[in-house]
């Protein structure tokens, strides 16, 4: 499905695709918390303060699928606790390129030093993505009630996950 799918490190050529992904997600109002698009200012300044981002890219094309940030999950004596985001081109889900994004968010976690990459909400409607996260080894903290606001207004359970690197 994805074989001629690999993930690297984004370069400034990538960020107006890697922008377009993530307002997508953001617009859709399911998974990520942020509310606001970005514009290429604040999606160049977003992605270059983040610790790794990394892009799915096909290899024949060269074209962009999906994307990830990489960054600490908090500071000080929690500074080796990571957090990642991670999103898809809705016309490119269910080809495993996720799965693509999550092993290689992995490997860069542990390459920069981080011990622990944890997942603060995700939405325990986003089904696709627990399951992956379960599947790669990730365990659930437990249920936050009501913790994220579909765009829709409702509230949506949320799922802490971790993985020890």
């Amino acid at each position: 499905m994805c074989e001629n799918i690999s993930v690297r490190k984004y370069n400034e050529n990538d960020i107006n695709k890697m922008i377009e992904i993530w307002n997508e997600v953001v617009e859709e109002g399911i998974a990520f918390p942020q509310e606001e698009c970005l514009d290429y200012d604040s999606g160049k300044k977003f992605f270059a303060q983040q610790s790794y981002c990394g892009v799915a890219q096909n290899n024949e094309t060269g074209e962009i699928f999906g994307m990830y940030i990489l960054h600490p999950n908090n500071i000080g004596r929690c500074g080796h606790l990571c957090n990642a985001s991670y999103a898809v081109s809705s016309s490119q889900r269910g080809k495993h390129i996720g799965e693509k994004l999550v092993l290689d968010c992995i490997n860069q976690a542990k390459n920069i030093g981080f011990g622990v990459l944890q997942f603060n909400a995700v939405v325990a409607t986003n089904i696709h993505a627990r399951h992956l996260y379960e599947r790669l080894g990730f365990k659930q903290l437990g249920t936050i009630p009501n913790g994220f606001r579909m765009k829709d207004g409702k509230y949506e359970d949320i799922c802490p996950y971790y993985i020890e690197l």
